[in-house]
C-alpha cells in the first residue's frame, strides 16, 4: 500500500513540476533588447543583429495574427444574434480591416508592405533617443509604442488633426 502511494506521489510530481516551470515566460526587458539592437548597426548579420530583427518581426507577426483572429471572433459572435446596430458595427470592422490591414485595432498600420529594415531602423533610432530603462522597461511595450507613434493608421492621423 505504501509503495502505491509513493508511486502515485512520484507520478503527480513528474506531471506537476514541468507545468509550473513552463507557465510563465519571462518577458524580454528593454535593456536586454537594446543590448542586441545596438549591435545591429555594426553587424546586421551578427547574432545580436539577427536577434533584434527577428524580435521585431515576431512582434509584428504576432500582432497581425492576433488582431485578425480577434476581429474574426468578434464578427462570428455578432452573427449569432445581431441587431441592426450590431450588424453595422460588424460590417464596419470588416471595412476597417480591408482598408488598413489586420493590425488596425492594435493602433498601427504598416499598410503597403514596409521593409522590415525600415521598421528596425525606427525602433533602434528610438532606443538611442529614449531612456527606455525607466520609461518603458519591457521590450514588447517599447516596440509597440514605436509602431503606434511611427506607423499610425490614417484614421488616427485624421482624428488627431481635428
Amino acid at each position: 500500500m505504501l509503495n502505491q502511494i509513493l508511486t502515485a506521489a512520484a507520478l503527480v510530481l513528474l506531471v506537476v513540476l514541468p507545468i509550473n516551470q513552463t507557465r510563465a515566460v519571462e518577458p524580454l526587458s528593454s535593456d536586454e533588447f537594446a543590448s542586441h539592437c545596438i549591435e545591429y548597426r555594426n553587424a546586421p548579420d551578427g547574432a545580436d543583429g539577427i536577434f533584434c530583427v527577428r524580435y521585431i518581426q515576431g512582434f509584428i507577426d504576432g500582432a497581425v495574427a492576433t488582431d485578425e483572429r480577434v476581429s474574426l471572433n468578434v464578427a462570428a459572435e455578432y452573427e449569432q444574434q445581431e441587431s441592426f446596430s450590431q450588424r453595422a458595427a460588424r460590417t464596419r470592422v470588416g471595412r476597417q480591416l480591408d482598408r488598413f490591414g489586420a493590425s488596425y485595432y492594435a493602433e498601427f498600420c504598416l499598410g503597403a508592405p514596409v521593409p522590415l529594415a525600415e521598421v528596425v531602423d525606427h525602433v533602434i533610432g528610438k532606443l538611442e533617443q529614449t531612456n527606455f530603462k525607466t520609461d518603458i522597461p519591457l521590450a514588447r511595450n517599447f516596440v509597440y509604442q514605436v509602431l503606434r507613434e511611427d506607423y499610425p493608421c490614417e484614421a488616427d492621423k485624421v482624428s488627431s488633426i481635428e
